[in-house]
């Protein structure tokens, strides 16, 4: 996340932020955010050592998830891609992707492992189904996992 709070209006959010957006904007949310959570809790802790601050997700959702040591973003718009070996882009929805790069705002070139997942190993960037339970089961949770810890794996210093 250091990359992008240089970002004009990027904050991170503060404790309990996440269960009031719960609570205020309904159950969309709380997948996304039950979903980022468990993404990042099945990380490799070796790799990811913020992915092992909580023994649970539910606890790394309350209390890191999004938060100024989560070393976490989540943006609504076209990534900013780098090389920076420490930073991993997903965008969420082989749709979206397709539209960024429809219109330009995504210019590399995605390897399609299948119809759910795509990588470009350069940019640290991966596509994924859309961060809910019914697009990102638990099976697809350990495979975007998988990816992400071959990403840090493959540039480990």
């Amino acid at each position: 996340m250091p990359e992008y709070q240089a970002l004009k209006g990027m904050t991170p959010l503060s404790a309990g932020e996440i269960y009031h957006i719960g609570q205020e904007c309904g159950n969309g949310w709380r997948k996304v955010f039950n979903v980022y959570a468990k993404v990042l809790f099945a990380l490799d802790k070796k790799l990811f050592e913020y992915a092992g601050l909580s023994s649970t997700w539910q606890m790394y959702r309350d209390e890191y998830l999004l938060q100024s040591k989560s070393e976490t973003a989540l943006l609504f718009s076209p990534p900013i891609l780098s090389t920076n070996v420490h930073t991993l882009h997903i965008i969420c929805g082989r749709t979206y992707a397709n539209q960024l790069k429809d219109s330009n705002n995504l210019d590399v070139q995605l390897t399609w492992s299948n119809s759910e997942f795509a990588i470009n190993q350069a940019h640290n960037l991966v596509v994924c189904p859309y961060f809910d339970y019914r697009q990102l089961s638990n099976i697809k949770i350990e495979t975007l996992a998988s990816i992400l810890n071959d990403f840090k794996n493959k540039k480990a210093p």
